[in-house]
C-alpha cells in the first residue's frame, strides 16, 4: 500500500497550463512532474462549479444523483472513506466553504481543515454587525452600504473569502511531519487550492513574471467588481489584466505545490502516488462573460489532469471525466472499489473506455426545479437548459463551440438525446430527499466574497 496524494485547484482552465502547451510560464513545477507522469489532455470536469463538480472528484458519482449536490448523502461514498476502511491515515485541507464539514466532506477524514471561521478583522467587524443589528434596522443598511461600497468604489476587498496558499501549504506540511513518525499506516492526504478562483490577487512578484508593474490588490478587487456586475463594459486592456493577474495566481499556487510537494517527498518519501487537477475551469470572455457559470463551453469544463504514479510519463488523449479519479487513486491504494463509484480506473488505460463525459447543473433554491446537462464525445457535444433549449457543437470542425447546429444534425442530436435519456433514467434511480444545510451568516458571506449566491 503506498501514500496518495490528492492536490485539487480551483477555477483552473486546461490551456492555462504549460504541458497544455500555454505560451506563458505559468506552471513550471508541476511541468517538470509532468515530464514524468501520465498527463490527460482530454480530461472534463462534470459541472462547471465547485457543488456540483466535486461530488464526482471524490465520491466518484453524478451531482444530481442521491438527492443532488446540497450536501453529500449518505448513500455516496468518499475515497477518504474507501482509503480509511483500507487502513489509510487521512486528512484534508481546505478553504472552500462548499467542501466544508457542513456538506460533508469531512466523511473518512481523520484530520480535516475546512476554515470553517473567517479570523481577518475587518470581516470580523462586518459580521458583527450582522450578529448584532437587526437586518432590517437603519442603522444595519447604512453600514452594510458601506462595506459594499468600500470594495466597490475603493477596491477594498472586505474580509477574507478564503485561505492563502502558502497558508493551506503550512497546516498540511504540518500534518505531513506528524504523520511522518506513523510507519504503520499509508497516508492520504488531500489538498485543494482556491487563490486561482476570483478575486485575482496574487503576490507581487509573481505578477512581476507577466507584466512590469504589479496590480495593486485595491484595483484588482475593483476590477473584479466590473467583471462580475458589467462585463460589457470590461476594456481590452482590462481584460489583459485580469488574464496577468489569473496566470500570475496560478504561478502562486505552482510554486506552493512544488513547496508542497517537495515537504512530502523529504518526510514520507518518493513512494507516493501524486494526482493534480482542478474542480473546473474559468471563462474570459471566450463566450462573452467571465467566470464560470453553466455553460458547459469547453473553457470551464476542459481541466488538467496529470497523475504521477510511477508507471511512465505517457500522455493520454482518451476521453477522461473527472468521476474516474477516485477509482484510480483506490486501485494505487490497493482499497475495494466501492459500490457506488460511476467511473472508470484510469491505472490502466488498456481497459479505460469512456466515450462520453456529462455535465450537470440544477437550481437548488426552494421550489425550483431547473436543471441543465451537456453530454460530450470526442467530436460532439450537446447542451440541454433548463428552458428545453439545446446547443449541438460539431467540435472536430468548430472547436470554439461557434456554431448550433441541432437544426443541421438531427442524427448527431438524436444520438446525444439517447445519452442524455439514459442518464436521467440513472437520476431517477437514486433520487432522494436531502436535508438542506442551514449556513450562519459568516459561512454566507464569505460565499458570498467567492461570488456564489447561496
Amino acid at each position: 500500500m503506498r501514500d496518495i496524494v490528492l492536490v485539487t485547484i480551483d477555477s483552473l482552465r486546461a490551456d492555462h497550463v504549460g504541458w497544455h502547451g500555454y505560451d506563458r510560464e505559468t506552471t513550471p513545477t508541476l511541468d517538470r512532474r509532468a515530464a514524468e507522469a501520465r498527463t490527460f489532455s482530454n480530461a472534463f470536469a462534470h459541472a462547471c462549479s465547485t457543488r456540483p463538480s466535486f461530488p464526482s472528484i471524490l465520491t466518484s458519482s453524478y451531482a444530481l444523483e442521491h438527492g443532488g449536490f446540497e450536501r453529500l448523502s449518505e448513500e455516496r461514498t468518499t475515497l477518504a472513506e474507501a482509503l480509511s476502511d483500507a487502513g489509510y491515515r487521512t486528512a484534508g485541507f481546505h478553504s472552500n466553504l462548499y467542501l466544508s464539514a457542513d456538506f460533508g466532506y469531512d466523511r473518512g477524514f481523520d484530520t480535516f481543515y475546512d476554515s470553517r471561521t473567517d479570523p481577518s478583522p475587518t470581516a470580523k467587524a462586518r459580521n458583527a454587525v450582522k450578529r448584532h443589528l437587526d437586518s432590517d434596522g437603519l442603522v444595519y443598511r447604512t453600514l452594510q452600504r458601506a462595506f459594499n461600497a468600500t470594495e466597490k468604489r475603493a477596491g477594498v476587498e472586505i474580509g477574507s473569502a478564503y485561505v492563502d496558499a502558502a497558508d493551506v501549504t503550512d497546516l498540511a506540511l504540518e500534518w505531513v511531519e506528524e504523520s511522518a513518525t506513523d510507519r504503520g499506516s499509508p497516508r492520504f492526504l488531500w489538498v485543494h487550492y482556491m487563490d486561482v478562483h476570483h478575486p485575482y490577487v496574487p503576490p507581487a512578484e509573481h505578477q512581476r513574471r507577466f507584466r512590469d508593474e504589479p496590480v495593486s490588490e485595491r484595483d484588482a478587487i475593483q476590477l473584479r467588481r466590473k467583471m462580475l456586475e458589467s462585463p460589457d463594459e470590461v476594456t481590452e486592456s482590462e481584460l489583459e489584466t485580469l488574464i496577468d493577474l489569473y496566470d500570475a495566481e496560478i504561478a502562486y499556487v505552482d510554486a506552493e505545490i512544488g513547496r508542497l510537494l517537495d515537504g512530502v517527498e523529504s518526510r514520507w518519501g518518493d513512494d507516493a502516488a501524486v494526482a493534480v487537477t482542478a474542480d473546473h475551469g474559468e471563462e474570459f470572455r471566450d463566450h462573452g462573460g467571465f467566470s464560470h457559470s453553466a455553460t458547459f463551453y469547453d473553457e470551464v469544463l476542459r481541466v488538467p489532469l496529470l497523475i504521477d504514479d510511477g508507471s511512465g510519463n505517457d500522455d493520454h488523449d482518451d476521453l477522461v471525466g473527472l468521476l474516474d479519479l477516485a477509482p484510480t487513486l483506490a486501485e494505487h491504494a490497493g482499497a475495494d472499489r466501492p459500490d457506488a463509484f460511476r467511473g472508470e480506473s484510469l491505472a490502466s488505460m488498456a481497459d479505460h473506455s469512456r466515450e462520453a463525459v456529462i455535465a450537470e447543473w440544477a437550481d437548488t433554491s426552494d421550489d425550483a426545479d431547473a436543471r441543465r446537462f451537456a453530454v460530450r464525445t470526442d467530436d460532439w457535444k450537446l447542451v440541454r437548459l433548463e428552458d428545453g433549449t439545446e446547443r449541438l457543437f460539431d467540435l472536430s470542425s468548430d472547436p470554439d463551440e461557434r456554431t448550433n447546429l441541432v437544426a443541421d444534425e438531427p442524427d448527431a442530436a438524436a444520438r446525444l438525446r439517447d445519452r442524455l435519456e439514459d442518464h436521467e433514467r440513472l437520476l431517477a434511480g437514486s433520487s432522494g430527499e436531502m436535508a438542506s444545510v442551514v449556513m450562519d451568516e459568516d459561512v454566507k458571506e464569505r460565499l458570498r466574497d467567492l461570488g456564489y449566491q447561496e
